[in-house]
């Protein structure tokens, strides 16, 4: 990929994020609900009323306020939280990086999984460890993340309570974290007892986001790995003598993993997108948790912030996976 290749679509990002800006402020003023009267309480006046409509912009026209939200924007002021009466920038940086390490940790959970699982099955294509395989990646794919969320409290947090069922960390630690990235700043301090207190918090959460994304991987990293099998190299590999685990992890994974990559880039979208019911479920203090009270309570500045925020997480991992690729591929990375 060239350099003016990634330059265009670097340009691309900036008319993405203001459609996107667009479609969300206008749905959110149109459609039913009104946040100020969620926030006055009974007996209050039309004056009152007034006022807080006044404070919060919502006494002007969609176009002035968009305007005003706007310029706030690329000044890099995303308004006040109308429930929380708080910065939603501060609000969103306090969140995010709760949700990128479980993130983080689910990808790489499901990356594991996804690797062992496919080589495991391309062994031997036609034995009964591949159609094992099989069945369990359609039975992963099939289970969306929030019902793996609820499976995983039930046996492993109540009927046998191995792993905590909500937060990030016990409150009753006192540990001084001089960042929100708990678990990435453990490992730096190399403190092995917080990474695993950390860990143990996380591991439900993660797998019940890693679980589908390994599935969904795994079938056409297996099935990828089939076709790879067939090329001529292989077979040249193969009549050198080398053994078949080489021949699979050395030579066929490589080249199998690039089809693969595209789809695990979309896959990794959806598992952002996951977090929103998998981090209310165990009471996860990410951004997911957020944008669902947000939603509940009508806060329209941080559901924009949020929408924002998980739109540019998304281009980001998009062009991440374009690079990735186009450095895996000869093809394009010689520029054919």
């Amino acid at each position: 990929m060239s350099v003016g290749h990634i330059l265009q679509r670097l340009l691309l990002v900036i008319p993405t994020l203001f459609g996107v800006g667009v479609v969300i402020f206008v749905l959110l003023r149109v459609v039913p609900g009104n946040p100020i009267a969620m926030m006055t309480p009974p007996g209050a006046s039309a004056a009152d009323i007034e006022q807080l409509k006044a404070l919060y912009g919502l006494d002007k026209s969609i176009v002035e306020q968009f305007g005003i939200w706007l310029s706030g924007v690329l000044h890099g002021d995303l308004g006040v939280s109308i429930s929380l009466r708080q910065n939603v920038v501060e609000l969103i940086l306090g969140r995010l990086p709760a949700t990128l390490e479980l993130c983080l940790l689910a990808t790489l959970t499901a990356t594991i999984l996804c690797l062992m699982f496919a080589l495991a099955g391309s062994y031997r294509p036609r034995g009964i460890v591949s159609r094992l395989v099989d069945v369990l990646a359609s039975i992963l794919q099939a289970v969306p993340d929030f019902l793996w969320a609820l499976l995983f409290i039930l046996m492993l947090g109540v009927a046998w309570p191995f792993f905590p069922i909500s937060g990030r960390i016990d409150p009753r630690l006192n540990y001084d974290f001089s960042s929100q990235f708990y678990l990435i700043e453990s490992i730096l301090r190399l403190d092995g007892r917080m990474v695993l207190h950390l860990v143990h918090h996380l591991f439900l959460p993660t797998l019940a986001l890693a679980l589908p994304m390994a599935g969904i991987v795994t079938r056409l990293l297996k099935n990828s790995m089939a076709e790879t099998l067939k090329q001529d190299y292989i077979t040249m590999a193969k009549a050198r003598g080398f053994p078949r685990w080489h021949v699979l992890s050395k030579e066929a994974l490589r080249n199998a993993l690039i089809p693969t990559l595209a789809l695990g880039g979309v896959q990794l979208t959806f598992l952002i997108g996951g977090t929103v019911l998998v981090e209310r479920i165990f009471g996860y203090p990410g951004i997911g948790n957020m944008a669902i009270t947000a939603v509940i309570q009508r806060d329209l500045p941080l559901i924009q912030g949020l929408v924002l925020t998980f739109a540019i997480i998304f281009i980001v991992i998009n062009l991440s996976v374009d690079l990735l690729y186009a450095k895996l591929n000869p093809r394009l990375r010689n520029g054919g």
